[in-house]
């Protein structure tokens, strides 16, 4: 690769281009052994592979689908997604990271089945936004069993997107084009999610 003396146009330095090259560089050269093997045609890799990443993976499917047998059919679908396109992984993300966007595609794909309707609370009339809803956080009980078994009770619209948001990392952006929806309903669903798991909190649901 020919590094570039800089750029008028964008009036980056030279130092800048190589930082970045280097960058890139390492990024591609950090293979994963497993995902290697694997591509050499060993089975006992694909048995590791499956071991490493499975139970993170299906406790994200179950977040999401909120059923334990739809959870493991779609660890299963989305395993076999990956070892069947292993061949076009690229090492953009990690195999985690990329095998986890295809778990949460698949876990979508069957929420959209159950006919969630994700209406923009906002375009309706009459709305009040859930930021304006008064409450007391600090009121609420904060124990973690007690917030995920709350958070299991939520409507599935509900769920799906405060489990993306908070737990998956994905900002109300990346929801949006996930979901195939607008962002302002994905920040109201986020909302109103928020304020019915505080409710089901203080009512010791």
């Amino acid at each position: 690769m020919k590094i570039n003396s800089g750029n008028a146009t964008s009036g980056k330095p030279a130092c800048l281009y190589y930082k970045q090259y280097v960058l890139e560089l390492a990024i591609k050269t950090q293979r994963d052994e497993l995902v290697e093997r694997c591509l050499q045609g060993d089975t006992l890799a694909y048995k590791q592979l499956y071991e490493r990443y499975a139970r993170a993976m299906f406790n994200t499917c179950l977040r999401l689908l909120n059923n334990v047998t739809e959870a493991e059919d779609v660890l299963q679908e989305s395993f076999t997604e990956a070892f069947r396109n292993l061949a076009s992984f690229e090492y953009r993300t990690s195999f985690g990271g990329w095998l986890k966007q295809i778990c949460i595609n698949r876990s979508i794909n069957v929420l959209n089945k159950r006919k969630i309707d994700w209406v923009d609370m906002e375009q309706v009339a009459g709305y009040d936004s859930a930021e304006d809803l008064p409450y007391d956080e600090e009121s609420v009980r904060y124990q973690v069993e007690t917030v995920k078994k709350a958070i299991m009770k939520l409507p599935d619209g509900y769920r799906t997107v405060l489990n993306l948001y908070l737990l998956e990392g994905y900002d109300h952006e990346e929801i949006a084009g996930i979901l195939h929806v607008a962002e302002s309903t994905t920040r109201t669903q986020y909302m109103r999610a928020k304020q019915k798991l505080l409710e089901y909190l203080k009512e010791g649901i």
